[in-house]
This record gives structure tokens, C-alpha cells and sequence, in this order.
């Protein structure tokens, strides 16, 4: 079976198409080598996917026939990644979340007037 279509069979993408395009940026490596798309998976082989900053690490276990449910896809793959990776994605949010606080968006004609006032007040 192709890279992009197991990806996508094991849950790992959305679409078929998105982990084409995955493939061709180079976030997806098996046994340490750079998949194209069309790169056929074979079970035992490892695979390291590179998602929302996190270098997910895989073991093939079996080929699915198609794309298969939620619950059945340990029966597919096995997940190796390591705790850190988590980690590092929490500290992540967290910094992210210091500079400028979720859903406030950019600052508003008036959000802008204040700031300069409060700038002009202090000097």
C-alpha cells in the first residue's frame, strides 16, 4: 500500500491529499528515508511523521484494506512516540498564550487610541 493512502487509512490525515502533500514536503520518512506518496509500506517498517510540530514515530504492524475505524487502528500501527514530544507541544501553548490572550484578536481602532493615550499619559 502506498505511504499517503495508509496515512490516511490509519487516521493519521483527513484526506488522502493531505498527506500527499505531506509526503512531498518531506514530514514523512520511513526507516529513516524520505517518502514520496507513491512509496510502498510493508509491515515492521518505521515511520516518522512530522504533524502540528510533533515527530510522531510509527510502527507498521499490518495493511489495512481500506481506511478502517477509530477503534481498530492499534490493531494497524503502533504509536512510539516519546512523552517529551507532548511536552514540548504543552510548553508550546503555553508561551504562545502569554503574549496575547485566545480570541482577542487584533487590536481595534480604539484598542489602539487607548494604548497611545496611555503611552502619551506616561512620557
Amino acid at each position: 500500500m502506498r505511504i499517503d493512502k495508509y496515512l490516511w487509512c490509519v487516521r493519521y490525515f483527513k484526506t488522502r491529499s493531505i498527506a500527499t502533500t505531506a509526503c512531498k514536503k518531506g514530514q514523512v520518512k520511513i526507516n529513516g528515508q524520505e517518502a514520496k506518496p507513491s512509496r510502498e509500506v510493508l509491515p515492521t517498517d518505521r515511520i516518522v511523521l512530522r504533524k502540528n510540530q510533533i515527530n510522531y514515530e510509527l510502527k507498521v504492524l499490518d495493511i489495512p484494506e481500506s481506511r478502517i475505524g477509530a477503534k481498530w487502528v492499534s490493531i494497524y500501527v503502533e504509536d512510539c512516540t516519546p512523552k517529551e514530544a507532548f511536552e514540548h507541544d504543552e510548553l508550546l501553548k503555553y508561551s504562545k498564550d502569554y503574549y496575547r490572550k485566545k480570541g482577542s484578536g487584533r487590536p481595534t481602532k480604539k484598542d489602539r487610541r487607548d494604548i497611545e493615550g496611555y503611552i502619551d499619559e506616561v512620557e
